[in-house]
């Protein structure tokens, strides 16, 4: 069975159909510019593909409903743009990517698989905020967690480099970055809550700032709602504190502010490592993934230098060396430290395989 994947993420969409046994057939990026998808590059692009015998959708948010791979109908489509304001980087996106392969390629059975599902069993202390029960059973805030799909495959790929670790934390560090504290494969703690904004510094979103300073910034210096999101979401993060939001550059300079935003990155995601360590009852695989998860030899080597307390240890020359994937555990170490390629569009074929019945 061939699947046709479809991934937006927060800065790309990816177009991938996998075979069966999840070998990549053909790949490319699609434009897409304010959600609106370039429908010739896209039209072009699934010319040159082999025909698909399905599709499966990347979709950020599932909500309370969905925490499992679902056919898409008219129903769905409907839940899901009711869920659109809560991950507004990302469900836009890819319901317009629905939309746009429906147009191009009618009939074709299309499945859902979502980000949030991967956490929607975490513990209740968990995914519980301690704000009024209006606002818990009225409103349905919780925590739900996002990435997903990539910390599923890290902590599965994890387990079959190392024979079965038990307590795994994965790093998933793009423009995007969340960490997940994974238990015998099953998640159960991760640092993005009620929408993929709360947690680490990311690219452009602040990650986890004081719901105070947010209140204090519209009562009393007069900042509007909706300049208050679009600068959260839009303008803070890495593009904040140094002016740029590719951490290559970052790494590349030396003056305070890069220096700055680098600091406060690590600084954050050693923090976050050691909270989800503490949530497993200790560690014994650090994964990292995604873009600066796996490109970034500095952010993995700092991370590590500030960890020893837990057994954490990289190798100075294995961590330099590694390519697409490989452990760079120093030795003796008694955690090990892997790095893993990310491997949503695996992800996805599985549930749309699981869904549509066939293998």
């Amino acid at each position: 069975m061939r699947v046709l994947v479809v991934n937006a993420g927060s800065s790309s969409v990816k177009l991938s159909v996998l075979g069966p046994r999840d070998e990549v057939l053909a790949s490319e990026s699609v434009p897409v510019r304010r959600n609106v998808w370039d429908r010739g590059a896209l039209e072009a692009a699934l010319g040159r593909f082999p025909a698909p015998d399905a599709v499966g959708h990347r979709v950020v948010h599932g909500g309370r409903e969905f925490v499992s791979p679902v056919r898409l109908d008219a129903r769905v489509l409907g839940r899901l743009r009711a869920l659109g304001d809560l991950a507004p980087l990302h469900q836009p996106k890819s319901l317009a990517g629905i939309e746009a392969i429906e147009r191009a390629l009618p009939g074709l059975e299309a499945v859902a698989c979502f980000d949030t599902a991967f956490h929607a069993g975490i513990p209740q202390e968990a995914s519980t905020y301690a704000v009024p029960e209006r606002w818990r059973s009225g409103f349905g805030v919780r925590r739900f967690g996002f990435h997903g799909l990539s910390h599923a495959y890290a902590s599965r790929r994890a387990g079959e480099v190392t024979g079965g670790a038990r307590r795994v934390v994965v790093a998933h560090l793009g423009a995007g970055a969340s960490l997940a504290a994974v238990l015998e494969g099953r998640g159960v703690d991760t640092t993005m809550g009620f929408t993929p904004l709360e947690g680490l510094v990311m690219a452009t979103r602040s990650g986890s700032v004081d719901p105070g300073m947010v209140l204090w910034l519209h009562q009393h210096a007069g900042v509007g709602v909706e300049e208050i999101a679009d600068a959260l979401e839009h303008r803070s993060g890495l593009l904040a504190l140094a002016g740029t939001a590719d951490m290559r550059e970052v790494l590349a300079r030396s003056d305070a502010r890069a220096v700055l935003a680098a600091g406060v990155y690590v600084h954050r995601l050693r923090a976050g490592v050691a909270a989800m360590a503490a949530s497993l009852g200790g560690l014994d695989v650090l994964v990292f993934t995604g873009g600066v998860g796996e490109g970034s030899a500095v952010v993995r080597g700092r991370v590590a230098e500030g960890l020893g307390f837990l057994g954490v240890g990289v190798d100075a020359a294995a961590n330099e060396g590694v390519g697409v994937e490989g452990e760079v555990s120093a030795a003796g170490a008694a955690v090990r430290t892997l790095v893993v390629h990310a491997r949503e569009d695996v992800e996805v074929a599985r549930g749309v395989r699981e869904v549509v019945g066939r293998v």
